[in-house]
């Protein structure tokens, strides 16, 4: 599957909520169904640096495609990393570089969180763009 279509998937999945507080529920679920990062990554190294809370991600290579992993010490903020590791894992580094990432204001994601995990949420983004750039680099 695509990255976009994993955006439209997960834009389809939370119209069907009536309110911010269903939205918030189905985040927590989709946090407590995120594959946990094997210990040994969560290492300071591994932290997201402008998350409030502690967001650990680990990264490799696997057959020309990113797979990631994480884990967060917050239940939201768990969610939105979920949302971020099924919207970017298992892609090639380039779609992960070039994807755009509307999908999170389509949701109404940003709108709805304080702003310093508006801020945790872009310095997500921008880790996971990162990690992808380094391995499109050894690609190259």
């Amino acid at each position: 599957m695509s990255i976009q279509e994993i955006q439209e998937e997960i834009i389809d999945e939370f119209s069907m909520f009536e309110d911010w507080e269903e939205r918030y529920q189905y985040m927590i679920d989709l946090g407590k169904d995120l594959p946990l990062i094997d210990q040994q990554y969560k290492t300071e190294n591994n932290i997201i640096k402008g998350c409030q809370s502690k967001v650990w991600v680990h990264a490799e290579m696997n057959a020309d495609k990113v797979e990631f992993t994480a884990d967060s010490d917050a239940i939201i903020t768990k969610g939105i990393i979920a949302i971020l590791i099924r919207t970017f894992s298992n892609q090639h580094p380039k779609d992960i570089i070039e994807a755009n990432t509307d999908f999170i204001d389509k949701i109404g994601l940003k709108d709805h969180l304080s702003p310093t995990r508006a801020n945790g949420l872009v310095s997500m983004v921008k880790q996971l763009k990162m990690y992808a750039i380094a391995y499109q680099t050894q690609l190259n």
